[in-house]
């Protein structure tokens, strides 16, 4: 049902308020300054309103897109098991730059040419001598937004349909694992030592989170959220809580690490709970950037953060270890994603099958002699 108001002010203005009402629906109004104006809006939203596409389309009219980050970063992102920073930087960038615009007016024309300038600005963070943020990264900052696309379409209701979906995504490099080798391992944890002391920071904290990075085979979030209550030194085992997999995970402390911890543990900032603290406990220590600068100092190149945890699995699956074995350690929570260290343990299951063979066999060649 609708219906069409006209009114008439003293100065002689005249105004048409049009009217729809849909049975179990909010009633929907709008004036415009011609009737005719008025009809067409019937006609575009009546139909909207009866297949239940209005209120989307009315909501994407009222909140921008800012509005929408910000009740992304309150009710939604504290749920989060990872990367809540990071998720908070990059929605920052989208704030700024299309912040403003409502939902209703944001096409995939616009993300493409917010893409473009991802593309060509300078990276906050340069790794191994660019500039540019790589095509993996935009691409990271193209699926924050798009999440938060989809709350507002499945939980909020503001939005039709994702824009994002109709953005292409670049064309990523193709992953290959990369590990370091026991000489490079080498040069690397000499270069924490040499950057602790050309930057006169005598607690060791680079050259301990590195170690426990090549001991442990922990994701980066895991020991940069590590609190000292989460280190049982009774039963030398880190507890990793909260991990992307949404599983909590133990794994043991080495000796090195155990030796090192209490040693630093000596010199903790009683200010916080967390371990890689500024000095005043308020903020957490960016350690990816100590990392790359470490890697500079040691000339290890083609070289990220994540690339120690690849160490950990392959030199694992080459001294033996079973998938299943990499799988609890590293806490990949299937077995597909720990198939790419398999080529590694091909000579270990090798020797392996043979040794049993041997055995299996061993009566029967007794018996044949």
């Amino acid at each position: 049902m609708h219906q069409i108001q006209k009114y008439e002010k003293k100065d002689g203005t005249v105004s048409y308020t049009a009217c729809i009402r849909v049975k179990g629906y909010k009633t929907m109004t709008a004036t415009f300054k011609k009737k005719q104006q008025a009809q067409l809006w019937i006609q575009e939203n009546e139909s909207k309103m009866k297949l239940g596409r209005h209120i989307q389309t009315s909501e994407a009219k009222k909140h921008t897109l800012a509005e929408l980050i910000d009740r992304y970063i309150t009710n939604e992102l504290p749920k989060r098991k990872s990367d809540i920073n990071k998720f908070k930087m990059q929605l920052a960038w989208w704030k700024d730059k299309i912040g403003c615009y409502y939902l209703s007016a944001i096409t995939p024309a616009i993300l493409t040419e917010a893409k473009e300038l991802l593309e060509k600005e300078k990276s906050l963070k340069p790794q191994q001598g660019r500039t540019t943020r790589t095509p993996a990264t935009v691409n990271r900052y193209l699926a924050t937004l798009s999440i938060v696309f989809s709350y507002a379409c499945n939980e909020y209701g503001w939005l039709d349909e994702n824009p994002m979906r109709r953005v292409r995504k670049n064309k990523e490099r193709a992953n290959k694992d990369r590990y370091l080798t026991p000489d490079e391992i080498e040069q690397l944890l000499l270069a924490c030592k040499n950057y602790e002391l050309k930057t006169e920071n005598y607690n060791n904290e680079t050259y301990l989170f590195v170690l426990i990075a090549l001991t442990t085979g922990a994701r980066y979030s895991e020991i940069h959220n590590l609190k000292w209550k989460d280190i049982d030194f009774q039963h030398r085992q880190f507890y990793f809580l909260n991990t992307k997999n949404k599983e909590n995970r133990g794994v043991p402390m080495s000796e090195a690490i155990y030796q090192e911890l209490r040693q630093f543990q000596k010199v903790r900032n009683i200010k916080s709970d967390y371990l890689w603290t500024t000095k005043d406990g308020k903020k957490l220590i960016d350690m990816r950037v100590r990392f790359y600068k470490v890697l500079e100092l040691a000339k290890i190149k083609n070289c990220r953060f994540h690339d120690l945890r690849h160490t950990v699995a392959s030199h694992i699956a080459m001294n033996g270890g079973s998938l299943l074995d990499i799988a609890q350690i590293t806490g990949h929570k299937t077995m597909q994603m720990v198939k790419r260290y398999s080529h590694l343990t091909q000579k270990h299951t090798a020797k392996l099958l043979q040794d049993t063979t041997d055995i299996m066999l061993k009566r029967t060649s007794q018996n044949n002699g």
